[in-house]
């Protein structure tokens, strides 16, 4: 929530070309605890001063010389930093309250002065653009949050995926259709799967001594998109030796579970002549 002393520090500039509504404006402002209260009388400097000070609160006067209020507007929207239009407008004029509001102005007071409604009408004001640039910061402040998490996930990922090949014999990843992406090792002659330009893709005509059973209940696990740990795994050699594996494998999903692929590792747990 906004406190009281956040509404009183605010910056507020004062718009107006006669130097007595701007001395009571400021009188009726500082009578009231308004400490960051300023003014001007040249129109033409109030984006220069807006750039500058970056006012909580502008009341401005509509009908002036060299550049009326509705021209000084137009040349507040140019502010890229803060789009926000801060604006009150003076007005004695009724056919321009609906033409001010169009041009972006928050609100308007009108003349002469009801002193009780001005006060309450900036205000009222005040709170909602404090308000405003409080969720501004704290969606800067998520925003940078969620980079550095981010970050900090990718980070761990790739630790992580390099501790894991470090301690298997073999690494593999399949995208949603079930190609390899990336392959280390045997894997692609155990699922009796030949793709090009993957080393460890087996060569055409040579013979396949991979367990066929086997081989056809990873598949279904697969298929099912099931994770599945220390799947054994046997190779019979034309030596007569025999070698046994344990793969393990994961699914991938999304933070909208749409399916990604899988990835797992591999390791030789025995071998016997």
């Amino acid at each position: 929530m906004i406190q009281t002393a956040d509404i009183l520090n605010a910056k507020i500039l004062i718009v107006d070309d006669q130097e007595s509504n701007v001395q009571l404006l400021e009188q009726l402002l500082q009578a009231a605890g308004y400490t960051g209260v300023t003014s001007t009388m040249e129109p033409e400097q109030v984006c220069a001063l807006h750039r500058k000070n970056a006012y909580d609160l502008i009341l401005l006067d509509l009908q002036m010389p060299v550049m009326d209020g509705f021209q000084v507007m137009e040349g507040l929207k140019t502010n890229t930093v803060d789009p926000y239009l801060p604006v009150i407008v003076l007005t004695a004029q009724p056919g321009h309250k609906l033409r001010a509001l169009q041009s972006g102005a928050k609100d308007f007071v009108s003349k002469p002065f009801d002193l009780i409604e001005v006060k309450t009408r900036i205000h009222n004001m005040l709170e909602v653009r404090l308000l405003y640039k409080k969720l501004a910061d704290f969606n800067k402040v998520l925003e940078q949050t969620v980079l550095e998490r981010t970050a900090e996930l990718r980070e761990s990922e790739a630790r992580y995926r390099s501790l894991t090949e470090l301690a298997s014999d073999w690494y593999w990843e399949q995208d949603e259709n079930g190609s390899f992406t990336k392959v280390s090792g045997p894997v692609l002659e155990m699922l009796g799967i030949r793709v090009d330009g993957l080393r460890g893709s087996p060569q055409d005509g040579k013979a396949d001594y991979w367990d066929a059973s086997e081989r056809e209940a990873l598949h279904a696990t697969i298929a099912a998109r099931q994770p599945f740990l220390d799947f054994v795994f046997h190779r019979l050699n034309p030596d007569g030796s025999q070698q046994q594996f344990k793969v393990s494998g994961e699914p991938m999903f999304s933070q909208s579970s749409r399916f990604l692929g899988y990835r797992g590792i591999g390791v030789e747990v025995f071998a016997a002549a």
